[in-house]
């Protein structure tokens, strides 16, 4: 018993040491990432300063935008875990790609790929969060049909809201997180 208690504390303060987050793993309760990532699979994750790519911006944040040939879970940019004031509380927070970043009251609609701004939304006048009530990153799942910011999940994602970026997918192992927080 004493030794198995010592292997796994051993195995979290090298996890710690790696990625500088606590806890430094999460489990996926949704299919918004597929098919890079898929429900019931654990991610390891990192703080944001730590392996950070040449390409990232002073937060240390790779843009789809401006990702020059860097992927991560098989496309461009970083995938960050994140979460707005509105979801604190029973919420679990949003694991998404990072699209591109906008600067308070910028009309993103013209950079934005039409595709994922919503059906009939034709100019910034139609699109929620446009022009942008802040500066911060505008995200998606990959697998989601419109921007987390186009459909209402959040504003511009600022900064201080994002806690960690994905850095490694584990198939299938967060099926016991989510078994045990009652999540399925």
């Amino acid at each position: 018993m004493l030794q198995t208690l010592g292997a796994v504390v051993l195995v979290g303060a090298l996890l710690f040491a790696l990625t500088g987050i606590w806890p430094p793993m999460v489990a996926v309760e949704s299919a918004s990432m597929e098919p890079h990532i898929d429900t019931g699979d654990m991610v390891v994750v990192s703080d944001v300063n730590r392996y950070v790519a040449a390409a990232a911006d002073e937060n240390g944040i790779v843009t789809r935008a401006g990702a020059d040939g860097y992927t991560r879970f098989a496309e461009g940019g970083d995938v960050v875990v994140y979460m707005p004031p509105a979801r604190r509380g029973l919420d679990s927070p949003i694991i998404h790609r990072v699209r591109f970043h906008v600067e308070e009251g910028e009309n993103w609609y013209d950079r934005a790929n039409p595709e994922f701004v919503g059906p009939g939304v034709d100019d910034c006048t139609e699109l929620t969060n446009c022009p942008a009530p802040n500066a911060g990153y505008i995200t998606k799942g990959d697998n989601n049909d419109e921007y987390d910011q186009a459909n209402g999940i959040a504003p511009p994602v600022r900064s201080e809201w994002v806690r960690a970026k994905a850095q490694v997918r584990v198939p299938l192992l967060g099926w016991i997180r989510l078994l045990l927080a009652g999540k399925v």
